[in-house]
């Protein structure tokens, strides 16, 4: 159950999943609504949210504002991701491998959620464990944080290294 909408900021949102609480009191039943969004500008950048309310649109706008306050960067490489990575909370566990153009994204519809709105256009992915769409999503989002560009990741582990070739070179 995935709702897609634009907003005018140039960001899309997808509802990925509605919950209905009841808390019995004396009087009889309250129901709430708990909403868990994901908005990405399908550039790169992508974040989550959860937002409560007695009305499911009010809780939608919520879980909207708190997923635009919690956006992260996420590194692309022709349409996919630049290697395999591992995301897990609670009791479940993501897979995101990269794969050839031309695949699309093959995931449920909690991960394609995050993953079209961060722009990912070709991956394959794999939920082990819980598939709750909270902790999945959160899961998720925990392996794009870990991504890295392969540039960032070559001066990590040789920029100073080649800093000093690049002197011993030029003396």
């Amino acid at each position: 159950m995935v709702n897609i909408s634009q907003t005018q900021d140039e960001f899309v949102d997808r509802v990925v999943y509605i919950g209905r609480v009841t808390k019995v009191v004396k009087g009889g039943k309250n129901f709430s609504f708990n909403a868990l969004c994901v908005v990405g500008d399908e550039k790169g950048k992508v974040g989550y949210g959860l937002g409560k309310a007695l009305e499911v649109p009010a809780a939608i706008r919520k879980g909207i504002k708190k997923a635009k306050k919690n956006l992260i960067e996420v590194p692309i490489v022709n349409h996919t991701i630049p290697y395999e990575v591992w995301g897990h909370f609670g009791a479940s566990r993501v897979m995101l491998k990269p794969a050839k153009p031309g695949t699309g994204v093959i995931a449920g519809a909690t991960v394609r959620a995050v993953v079209e709105s961060a722009g990912i256009k070709d991956i394959v992915t794999k939920c082990y464990g819980s598939t709750n769409p909270h902790n999945v999503v959160k899961a998720t989002i925990d392996a794009l944080k870990q991504l890295k560009y392969p540039e960032e990741i070559m001066e990590m582990r040789f920029g100073s290294a080649r800093e000093k070739e690049r002197e011993e070179g030029g003396e």
